[in-house]
Parts: C-alpha cells; structure tokens; sequence
C-alpha cells in the first residue's frame, strides 16, 4: 500500500498519541515539537482536549466493526471543523491540511488523524490498525508492510523478546526431556 508523506505523517502522530498520551504541558509541547505540528499555541486546557481525541483514536483502533470505525472517524472530523486547504511551508511542497487555519493542538490531531484514518478505511485497509500481540504491551501500530504480517508494535522489542522467550522454553523442555530417567540420549 503506498500513501503519501502527509498521511503517514498523521498516522505516524495517532500512533504516537495513543502510544504516549501527554500527561501534562510540558510532554504536550515534547509531543507537538515531535510531530512538528506548527501554528498551534498550547495551554494547559489541551492536554485534556487531546487525550480526549487520543482515546477516540483508540476506539477506532479496538472496533471490530467497520462501520462503527467509520462513524468515530465522521465524529472526529466534523467535531474538528475540518477546512482543507492547501499549503506549503517549512521546505514542504504542496499539500492538504485539514485542520481550520488557528484550530487548536487538538482540533489539528483530529483533523489530520481523522483524514488519514479515513483514508485506511476507504481503501479497505482499516485491518492494517493493529494492537502487539505481545501479552504486557497492547501499544497501537500501523502495519504497512506488503504482507501485512506485522504482529509486534517493534520487533526488535516486543517481538524479540517473545521469540527470545519461546526459545529458551523450549531449550528448558528438552533439558528437561533429556534428564529423565530412561531419556534416549
């Protein structure tokens, strides 16, 4: 599946949020800066507003239903008064906003998160919104592999360890297998 930089960039930020979820202002700003969200003043208010999108985020990642997905993501972007607009900035060429030009930190994450959200779902992708699979993680990720066999938030983590995990059980049931009384060595 090929999307364009915009989208991944928005995906790449619902993740992110759902992953986080700023706690306070100060991981509020560390996340916008992150995410080079720009035009945005941040106050203390915003922190509530976006981990109230973060966990509308994370309804639309834990449905089993399409047209419940669909309905969270009509939700989120008529609440954020969507108003696509074109734009280049920041050494950036063209591209679509989605965001009203002055909307809030929150209002940006919804209309952005929403659109590229939507995007999935039209595409009949809406599959690649996934949880790990590992049992103490859960952390949201986006397969965009060709396959679409992803199953660990990061396999250098979560899925290592659970490989790691796996093969040290089976070693400890053949050490064990071997040590029995009358085991065919």
């Amino acid at each position: 599946m090929q999307i364009n930089h915009d989208t991944k960039a928005a995906l790449d930020s619902v993740v992110d949020l759902l992953n986080t979820g700023p706690q306070d202002l100060e991981e509020l700003r560390s996340f916008v800066a992150r995410h080079g969200i720009t035009g945005v003043v941040l106050r203390e208010r915003d922190v509530a507003a976006v981990r109230s999108i973060r966990e509308r985020f994370g309804q639309v990642f834990d449905t089993e239903s399409t047209g419940e997905a669909a309905r969270l993501i009509n939700e989120l972007v008529a609440e954020a008064g969507t108003t696509p607009q074109l734009s280049a900035h920041d050494g950036y060429d063209w591209h679509v906003h989605y965001f009203a030009p002055g909307a809030s930190v929150a209002e940006n994450l919804a209309a952005d998160g929403a659109m590229a959200l939507a995007f999935l779902l039209v595409a009949g992708e809406r599959d690649r919104l996934r949880r790990c699979h590992a049992p103490d993680c859960g952390h949201a990720f986006v397969d965009l592999s060709r396959n679409r066999s992803r199953r660990y938030c990061d396999g250098r983590t979560c899925g290592n360890r659970l490989h790691v995990a796996a093969y040290r059980a089976r070693r400890r049931g053949a050490e064990a297998e071997a040590e029995e009384p009358g085991a065919k060595v």
